[in-house]
């Protein structure tokens, strides 16, 4: 049997992939199939890390500015609920039997170690998955850029952006089911399409820093390992030529 394609990954997923069917919060079924999911690229020896946003509890950003909420007290408070999505994948894994590690951008020393690059990779190296919460720690950066910094800081072989379609379209296929799918991408024509994958800081940053990003259907079954297998899942975005 072919061994997987990447060893050191991250996987980005939305605190909105937690919720299933819920109207908010955490699904504990939902919860339990991801953590299924990664343990199942684990266990055939990948470097794993997990960065997860907030958008279940609390989602930051400017739109909380109409209502009178600084922007960056909206950013720090979706902070903290990244690190409840955090705190129950972790319990989840480990209930499961994968080690792991929450280490926090923000210093909160009782639930989470702080975020120390070497710390993080070192982690890696003795099977450990690490999930990385609080974003970067800093507000006006979403966790998507998180998901680009941590890649490039540890460097990881690959950045997976987990979501609720296919991969990349050129419209959202939920409500156009004309949009064209996008089996490749350059870094380029993310940016010049405007295409709804990451912001445009962390597409720039996985380019600069040579990182593929692959974006897949997570609540496929497999999906995720068919992907570490370099089997052709969901878009795969890269340099070109």
């Amino acid at each position: 049997m072919p061994g997987p394609s990447y060893k050191r990954v991250v996987v980005k997923m939305s605190g909105e992939g937690l919720q299933g069917d819920e109207a908010s919060g955490i699904s504990l079924d939902t919860l339990s199939f991801i953590c299924e999911q990664i343990k199942s690229i684990w266990e055939l020896g990948v470097e794993v890390a997990l960065v997860v946003g907030g958008g279940n509890i609390f989602r930051g950003g400017e739109k909380f500015s109409d209502f009178g909420l600084d922007r960056a007290v909206a950013d720090y408070m979706g902070m903290l609920a990244t690190v409840i999505n955090g705190l129950a994948l972790q319990n989840g894994l480990e209930k499961i039997g994968v080690p792991t590690r929450v280490m926090s951008a923000l210093d909160i020393r009782q639930v989470a170690e702080p975020y120390i690059r070497r710390r993080a990779i070192r982690h890696m190296e003795k099977n450990r998955v690490i999930i990385f919460v609080a974003g970067t720690g800093s507000p006006y950066f979403t966790t998507d850029t998180a998901a680009a910094l941590r890649a490039a800081e540890i460097h990881a072989d690959l950045v997976i952006k987990a979501t609720k379609v296919d991969g990349v379209y050129s419209d959202d296929p939920l409500r156009n089911p004309s949009a064209k799918f996008y089996e490749e991408l350059s870094y380029s024509e993310v940016i010049s399409k405007k295409l709804r994958v990451m912001d445009i800081t962390a597409i720039t940053m996985c380019m600069e820093n040579s990182i593929p990003i692959m974006v897949l259907n997570f609540s496929q079954p497999d999906n995720l390992k068919n992907a570490i297998m370099g089997n052709r899942v969901g878009t795969i975005i890269r340099s070109k030529g």
